[in-house]
């Protein structure tokens, strides 16, 4: 049947909230889950919402707003990302805390899902002021944090600094130094060599396994990557190294494209000192937007949520799509591109290098002993790939899509888990 273009006249839910949700009951349908289990999944377990006051450069003092959400703790404690972003909202950060439990999940840590943010735009504040925003965030949110109970980590607009901060904050209100209370920090304080490129070395990890189980060349296989943050630049650099051609990438400021593939090391510099449309040798495209449309190997969303929709999905080339960051497609995208013959590697499996690093980084903690920056990734490596296949196997098993497949993976572990306690 021919695409119907009427069809983008209904306007799409958006809210990821009830994405998450809708994608439970999708995944739920399909192993036959007891409702009741489907209702407990589907909401939180704890959200916090605060508001702090911090002192501003100039003396004044501003009120700022924040959330923590702990999904569910069956599994374990709780982990996810903090963000600072102006458009951070409660539906934002509730959804993502639920698919942190379903990333958990799928590669097989002892954790349940959280994320925090804050209403803020770290673009606009000096470091002091970041600092006292952090420590602010920190003091507002300790009860319900620790080492055992619920533990944050780095996200959009935050860095390993940012962690050392809030970690150093808990710290002097209990008394005691607690570096396992948050991931991400400086190697210096308790931080994992490997943790700052992990998101993407597991994307990357997952891309060339789907290549290979497509019987795909690695060589000279082009790529798109939307996103030229800390996860999309590692994915083009080492995408590059193992012999891809990354011939787009974007970022808040524009897109450039080139057919014979663009210096990743160059493009990464001139983002870094100015912008990346100062590359030279390459076409500035006038409509960023038509990154996602390009005909490539492999596109790499690695920016915000809902960025192929069912207003653009039919239009999307690549034969693997894989989601570096949280909620790139919508499940009516999710939809158009399984009955194209796309491979969407999911974000809960594709991105989840980030908190897989992270619960090395938690474990080096609790041990006060520490590993090798090679054996992290190899241990990296073979949790991904694991997880990857078993993935596939899943979805073949039952003629569905990954994302599909991953949550049953999920589903299942959380479930059990709940069993096991006597919640169900």
């Amino acid at each position: 049947m021919p695409f119907d273009k009427n069809q983008l006249l209904v306007e799409e839910d958006t809210n990821p909230y009830h994405i998450v949700q809708r994608q439970i009951d999708q995944a739920a349908e399909i192993i036959g889950l007891e409702q009741h289990v489907i209702n407990i999944l589907k909401k939180p377990k704890r959200v916090l919402s605060v508001s702090f006051p911090v002192k501003m450069d100039d003396g004044s003092i501003k009120v700022f707003e924040g959330y923590r959400s702990q999904h569910n703790d069956a599994l374990g404690p709780t982990k996810g990302g903090i963000r600072f972003h102006p458009d951070v909202t409660l539906d934002e950060v509730k959804a993502l805390s639920m698919w942190m439990t379903f990333k958990c999940g799928v590669v097989g840590l002892p954790y349940g899902g959280g994320k925090g943010g804050v209403i803020c735009d770290p673009r606009q504040h000096s470091k002091s002021e970041i600092e006292r925003i952090s420590r602010g965030y920190m003091e507002a949110i300790a009860d319900i944090v620790g080492p055992d109970r619920d533990i944050p980590a780095p996200d959009v607009y935050t860095n390993s600094q940012i962690m050392g901060w809030m970690m150093d904050t808990y710290s002097r209100m209990k008394g005691v130094f607690q570096p396992g209370v948050i991931t991400g920090k400086p190697l210096i304080i308790g931080g994992s060599k490997g943790r700052s490129e992990a998101t993407g070395r597991g994307c990357v990890y997952t891309i060339l396994q789907a290549l290979q189980m497509k019987g795909m060349e690695i060589k000279n296989a082009t790529v798109a990557i939307q996103g030229f943050g800390n996860a999309g630049q590692i994915v083009a650099e080492l995408l590059s190294e193992a012999g891809m051609k990354v011939v787009a990438i974007s970022d808040s400021t524009g897109a450039i494209f080139s057919p014979q593939g663009l210096d990743v090391n160059l493009v990464k510099q001139y983002k870094n000192t100015s912008s990346i449309l100062d590359y030279h040798h390459c076409n500035i495209m006038e409509n960023p937007e038509e990154l996602l449309e390009l005909d490539v190997d492999v596109l790499v969303p690695a920016a915000l949520e809902n960025v192929i929709t069912k207003k653009n999905a039919e239009y999307v080339k690549a034969k693997i799509v894989a989601e570096a960051a949280n909620g790139p497609l919508t499940p009516a995208a999710d939809e158009i591109l399984f009955k194209k013959g796309i491979t969407v590697i999911p974000d809960i499996l594709a991105n989840a290098g980030g908190v897989t690093v992270s619960y090395f980084e938690w474990v080096q903690n609790m041990m006060s002993f520490y590993w090798s920056e090679e054996e992290v990734n190899q241990k990296l490596h073979t949790m991904m790939i694991n997880a990857y296949e078993k993935v596939t196997a899943t979805a073949n098993d039952y003629a569905i899509d990954l994302r599909k497949s991953a949550f049953i993976i999920s589903l299942k572990q959380v479930a059990e888990a709940m069993v096991a306690r006597g919640w169900i």
